[in-house]
């Protein structure tokens, strides 16, 4: 009975359906676990990397070397990410724009804003890349077990009505068979909801602390442009 009932001898012993959707909840956890593992390194650079740029930002260094650095590294084929790109973007603009005879101060600020607000939107899209898809699967996975767990007891119930006395050895195999898609939808999706929920609130605080800086790195460009330094 022990041998009968252990975990592999269920998910072997368990019908078609039912062995389809412990298949789909296992590929669904390993592939959210992956994302898991990439989402909290990625983070965590992008955390290492705000605190190092904004350190050397406001130390005083010159912003046309800072530029000139942070292209260097694009020509080296180097990743720009976060306040680096947003910088970089803005500045980008600044310089294109002020180089213009005649510009209106304010049509270079409006240029460097916009030309910031895309890197942003990029940014956003880089800290939100596989969150939808632990949502996903934190919200559909235990619904997933489910449905497998329902299809098992029904066949359970369907099956006492071959014999003639029904015991509880006789519908123990089927029911607990059916649980484990239950436990494994839970399994895939507790991990996931607990990971969305933290990736998130990283991502919503850099995204805000890259929306600050660029408040204030345009704040700094607009007293430039307009003492004509």
């Amino acid at each position: 009975m022990t041998e009968n009932l252990s975990i592999w001898a269920l998910i072997m012993g368990a019908s078609i359906p039912v062995q389809l959707v412990m298949l789909i909840l296992f590929m669904a956890s390993m592939i959210s676990w992956v994302m898991i593992i990439q989402r909290g390194r990625y983070l965590r650079q992008a955390q290492e990397n705000y605190r190092e740029f904004e350190q050397t930002f406001w130390s005083g260094v010159d912003l046309n070397q800072l530029f000139n650095d942070i292209t260097a590294k694009l020509h080296d084929n180097a990743n720009i990410d976060g306040l680096e790109s947003v910088f970089r973007s803005g500045f980008r603009e600044f310089n294109r724009l002020i180089q213009q005879k005649n510009v209106d101060p304010d049509v270079v600020m409006e240029g460097t804003e916009r030309a910031m607000r895309v890197a942003l939107s990029r940014e956003e899209e880089k800290l939100n890349i596989n969150l939808p898809f632990l949502a996903s699967v934190a919200s559909v996975s235990p619904y997933i077990g489910l449905l497998g767990t329902v299809w098992g007891i029904m066949q359970s119930f369907r099956s006492l009505a071959n014999v003639q006395q029904a015991t509880l050895a006789t519908v123990a195999p089927g029911i607990a068979e059916a649980l484990i898609a239950t436990a494994m939808g839970l399994f895939a999706a507790i991990p996931a909801v607990l990971a969305f929920n933290r990736y998130s609130s990283q991502a919503d605080n850099l995204l805000s602390n890259y929306q600050t800086f660029a408040e204030e790195f345009s704040s700094i460009l607009h007293r430039r442009v307009h003492s004509g330094n």
